[in-house]
């Protein structure tokens, strides 16, 4: 249960350092048929999947985004622009947010390409 409020709170973080870089949150935790998808962000004509990382050091949050998540984070990813029209003629891109206590969130944009 510890773990999960640690990470519910890391998502909130992520999404009001996200608000105050410019970005709008689209969804928090949105389940789709194909995996989860932490935050979705839009700034402009690019949509971010975010993915929220909170560990006890930055270190072991860039760690723990597994191979096997990016893949289905490009699913859930690919679902989404084809339920939501609107997101198809958007720039779609993969992002991390790395927290860890008492340092500010670490946005890498762009973080990953999906394997096609």
């Amino acid at each position: 249960m510890r773990a999960e409020a640690w990470g519910r709170a890391g998502e909130r973080r992520a999404a009001l350092f996200l608000r105050l870089k410019g970005y709008t949150i689209v969804a928090h935790r949105l389940r789709t048929p194909v995996g989860e998808i932490d935050l979705v962000a839009t700034r402009g004509s690019t949509v971010a999947i975010v993915e929220v990382k909170a560990r006890a050091n930055l270190d072991q949050a860039l760690e723990a985004l597994s191979p096997r998540q990016r893949q289905h984070l490009a699913r859930a990813a690919g679902w989404l622009t084809a339920s939501r029209p609107v997101f198809s003629t958007m720039a779609i891109r993969f992002d991390l947010i790395l927290i860890s206590p008492w340092k500010w969130p670490r946005h890498i944009t762009d973080a990953w390409q999906p394997d096609n």
